[in-house]
């Protein structure tokens, strides 16, 4: 018997998700600005993109520059150690950040992660309750923009800090936008 159908560690658990067509959601927010199209999705006019529905984050509040999401600390995010991955943090710390400087771009401007730095603080466990990522931008310029980030648990505790360097640019046309 393998180590996910052993009688001794109780029965095997299971997460089904599903999402929309992320096409859907790029297509929708296309010709939005960002603060705009960060309240559609939080008002549920705009379905979330994928990684957000699997890993069970919610985003919460939008304001010019700062972006504020959670996400339960459930075991389906463990490592091996039994705690949350880190590299889960890292996508809610990446996410929250770049939606911060999505958040200050016009219709047409788009953003790409250029780095991540992340500082982890102690440890995330489901005795950690939900966590809180605030993301806010130190820096937007034409070309590039600069966030930070803070991670805290249901307690107020800070778990980790983050920044990071995104790319902003102008995005292609859509197909109905080409001549």
């Amino acid at each position: 018997m393998d180590a996910t159908s052993s009688q001794e560690d109780g029965p095997v658990r299971e997460r089904r998700v599903a999402w929309a067509d992320p096409r859907a959601t790029a297509r929708a927010g296309h010709g939005m600005a960002g603060l705009d199209f960060l309240r559609a999705l939080i008002a549920g006019d705009i379905p979330p993109p994928p990684i957000v529905t699997l890993m069970g984050i919610a985003l919460a509040e939008a304001e010019p520059g700062r972006v504020t999401m959670r996400m339960p600390a459930g075991e389906y995010l463990y490592n091996p150690i039994g705690s949350v991955h880190g590299g889960a943090l890292a996508t809610l710390l990446d996410s929250v950040m770049g939606c911060a400087v999505h958040s200050t771009l016009p219709a047409g401007r788009g953003y790409t992660t250029l780095e991540i730095k992340v500082n982890y603080l102690r440890a995330v466990t489901e005795g950690s309750g939900s966590v809180t990522a605030i993301g806010r931008v130190v820096h937007a310029g034409r070309r590039q923009a600069v966030a930070e980030a803070s991670l805290a648990d249901e307690a107020g505790r800070l778990c980790a800090t983050a920044s990071t360097t995104c790319l902003v640019f102008d995005l292609p046309p859509s197909r109905e936008e080409r001549p």
